[in-house]
């Protein structure tokens, strides 16, 4: 039997994406994700930060300041499900 949780940290993934609207996007649909002008993935642990960004611009190049929005964008939803992990198996946010 266990007697505590063996995990040493939470990790979320989200999809990233801007429309060719220049709408950002998170989380793609199908297609979204297939008429993105940027996808992007990005692999985030809760304390130790950045695993995996793997991003593509699908067309034009798109810009670093458009870059850290997704950036952000993906901390707040891996934020979110990491949240929604931890309640679950800890029964605590």
């Amino acid at each position: 039997i266990i007697k505590s949780l063996p995990i040493k940290d939470f990790v979320a993934a989200v999809s990233c994406g801007i429309s060719r609207e220049g709408e950002l996007l998170l989380d793609l649909n199908y297609d979204e994700d297939c008429s993105a002008a940027t996808d992007a993935n990005f692999v985030i642990a809760e304390k130790l930060g950045i695993i995996e960004i793997q991003g593509t611009a699908e067309g034009q190049p798109f810009a670093k300041a458009q870059f850290m929005r997704l950036l952000e964008m993906a901390e707040l939803g891996t934020s979110e499900l990491i949240g929604l992990a931890r309640k679950a198996l800890l029964g605590v946010k």
